[in-house]
């Protein structure tokens, strides 16, 4: 098999380390949440990668088909996405309040206030 055959899998590396270094690197908390988007965003590419057959078809029976992909992991990505995007807005609703209390969205400036008071 090709390795650039498998370019999807390349994309989810790419995305998943992409994300990792942005979590991991950054002390912006906008950042962060950015980083962990893009972390999510490669496991569903990975998982709906997963899901697919070559020469598999949709699951609905007919005649003379007997290989098909397993609609599975296509139906448990939607449900993630949903609570994804929920998560996201949530965070993102965080750091809107952590802003207003300490002024900055900076990991290291929120500890420094916390350390003084």
């Amino acid at each position: 098999m090709n390795v650039f055959g498998l370019y999807n899998y390349w994309i989810v590396i790419f995305l998943m380390m992409t994300g990792f270094y942005v979590v991991i690197s950054s002390g912006n908390l906008v950042k962060k949440i950015v980083g962990l988007s893009l972390f999510q965003a490669s496991v569903f590419i990975l998982y709906i990668s997963l899901g697919k057959i070559t020469g598999g078809t949709v699951p609905i029976l007919r005649e003379g088909i007997t290989l098909y992909s397993n609609p599975l992991p296509h139906v448990l990505i939607l449900t993630a996405i949903v609570v994804g995007v929920s998560t996201t807005a949530l965070g993102l609703a965080l750091v809107v309040r952590i802003k207003e209390a300490y002024d900055t969205v900076e990991e290291d400036e929120i500890h420094q206030q916390d350390e003084s008071l």
